[in-house]
């Protein structure tokens, strides 16, 4: 009985720290993310000797899983379907590559076609002023998201004594990214990665139920739960493979930083 009592006061002690999570979120305004774990190791790198010429056509999600929403006859996808931004977006943010836009192509090629006219017509014919030929890459990279596993490990524990009930719940998924770099002149697959993230889900309940006296009931419950954003954890995810496809570049001599 002790160690009923003790298990079931823990858990609510836990509970009550976590008692701001009990209070509903009031509105609030955009925010800047703030740079990651990942992002800050993938930063922190050996500076390059000169960043490279990368582009990116397709970094998608390959997974094919869905899950339903609540409350509606619908499905969506398990995953973002912007793994190919996010890609981008960190790429522009180390020192070793340098993005060209290739998913949007076409509509840079649609906006040089309305700029050369414009300026042919300005200059009368003059072609001294043409626009610049766009920037060529030297690797490619490609992948994306190949495995998104849900409940790979579920679990929790509870007690309950005299209508006064307490439990932690927890639930784990995992996804996977494979990246690769590509040499634009031979076709070669220069370097290779994968990396994979777990993805964790936890449930805090805590109720009373008890009669007071003859046909007098109290009841109450208290809970939260906490899920990571999917998007953040792709993010993530991405982040550590760019930073493993640099240092296993390095390793192999496939480009150098500016120390060597």
């Amino acid at each position: 009985m002790k160690t009923i009592i003790t298990i079931l006061m823990t858990i609510l002690l836990s509970a009550c720290a976590q008692v701001q999570n009990l209070i509903p979120p009031a509105q609030s305004s955009a925010i800047t993310i703030a740079p990651s774990a990942t992002l800050s190791e993938l930063q922190a790198l050996p500076k390059p000797k000169g960043a490279i010429p990368v582009s990116v056509y397709s970094f998608r999600d390959q997974t094919g899983q869905y899950k339903p929403q609540a409350n509606v006859s619908s499905f969506s996808t398990a995953v973002t379907q912007g793994a190919n931004s996010i890609l981008v977006q960190t790429l522009s943010e180390s020192d070793w590559f340098l993005p060209v836009e290739r998913e949007g192509l076409q509509n840079i090629l649609t906006e040089r076609k309305i700029t050369r006219a414009a300026l042919q017509a300005n200059n009368a014919g003059d072609q001294s002023k043409d626009l610049p030929p766009l920037t060529t890459a030297k690797i490619i990279l490609e992948g994306g998201i190949i495995s998104y596993d849900s409940n790979i490990k579920t679990g929790g524990f509870g007690a309950e004594y005299f209508g006064i009930n307490a439990s932690e719940l927890y639930r784990e998924d995992q996804i996977a990214v494979y990246m690769r770099a590509i040499d634009v002149r031979t076709g070669q697959v220069l370097v290779s990665v994968s990396t994979s993230k777990k993805v964790l889900s936890k449930e805090v309940r805590a109720g009373l139920f008890r009669y007071v006296s003859f046909k007098r009931l109290a009841e109450a419950e208290m809970g939260y739960s906490t899920n990571e954003p999917m998007h953040v954890c792709v993010t993530q995810t991405i982040e550590k493979a760019v930073a493993d496809l640099i240092l296993k570049g390095i390793e192999k001599g496939v480009w150098r930083p500016q120390t060597s």
